[in-house]
């Protein structure tokens, strides 16, 4: 099992076989409503579509997740798996196979096991994944938030934030800080991949400058227990991801 990071919440997981491509966003700006003097995002160099791919796993339908720029370059016959929200857009945009899976549906992709899992609510309830394969287990979700009828059991990674988001009166939108106790105490993953903060990505606009976070990976680093290793990703770097004992 590999990962392969590409900045904020993006990802290229390969579980034996299949190429997984998660929330990608490889060009272009991210720009939320009302405009970029709210809220803009530039990636430093814009990344190349991974070849080959077998699945596109989107967690929310946000365009930090579902970038639009990103998405029309993948080929619309690509599969994809996500949320309600994440199926609708893709669907919009003309993708032939989209499946639409809402927390506690699974669904699967040759020996890949997929469950939807309960993710952030922004609004409506999002999703995270489990992904289950003879040749690795891996829980992913990008704002921290941890379903609690997600059973206890060993899985070789984990894929979240490890720090905390927020804004003033609206408090935590990423409870990577908070939510990482959990996922050690319920899943005892020998690998943990910090997500969603990373890729050295510049943000600018008005938004920026209320956002308020506590934690490090640092922190998390030295928090985690004997047997388990936290990973800082490097973007563009692929990781080989040990199976739990």
């Amino acid at each position: 099992m590999y990962a392969t990071y590409f900045g904020a919440n993006g990802w290229l997981l390969e579980l034996g076989g299949v190429r997984v491509l998660v929330d990608p966003w490889l060009t272009g700006a991210l720009r939320f409503p009302p405009g970029a003097w709210f809220f803009e995002g530039q990636l430093p160099v814009s990344q190349p579509v991974p070849e080959d791919l077998d699945l596109l796993l989107l967690t929310q339908g946000l365009d930090d997740h579902a970038h639009p720029e990103t998405l029309q370059l993948l080929p619309r016959s690509l599969p994809v798996v996500g949320s309600v929200s994440a199926a609708a857009k893709v669907r919009s945009l003309g993708f032939e196979s989209v499946s639409a899976l809402r927390p506690g549906e699974h669904c699967r992709r040759g020996e890949l096991l997929i469950t939807a899992t309960a993710g952030a609510p922004v609004p409506q309830v999002e999703n995270g994944y489990l992904l289950e394969h003879p040749a690795g287990s891996l829980y992913l979700e990008p704002h921290g938030y941890l379903s609690p009828d997600l059973p206890a059991r060993s899985l070789d990674a984990v894929i979240t934030p490890v720090v905390d988001l927020g804004l003033p009166v609206a408090g935590a939108f990423v409870r990577g800080q908070t939510v990482l106790p959990q996922l050690l105490e319920r899943f005892s993953p020998r690998t943990v991949l910090a997500s969603t903060a990373g890729g050295d990505v510049t943000f600018s606009g008005l938004l920026t400058r209320l956002l308020w976070m506590k934690g490090s990976t640092a922190t998390a680093a030295a928090a985690m227990p004997a047997g388990s290793e936290l990973i800082d990703p490097k973007v563009g770097q692929r990781y080989a991801l040990a199976a739990a004992d």
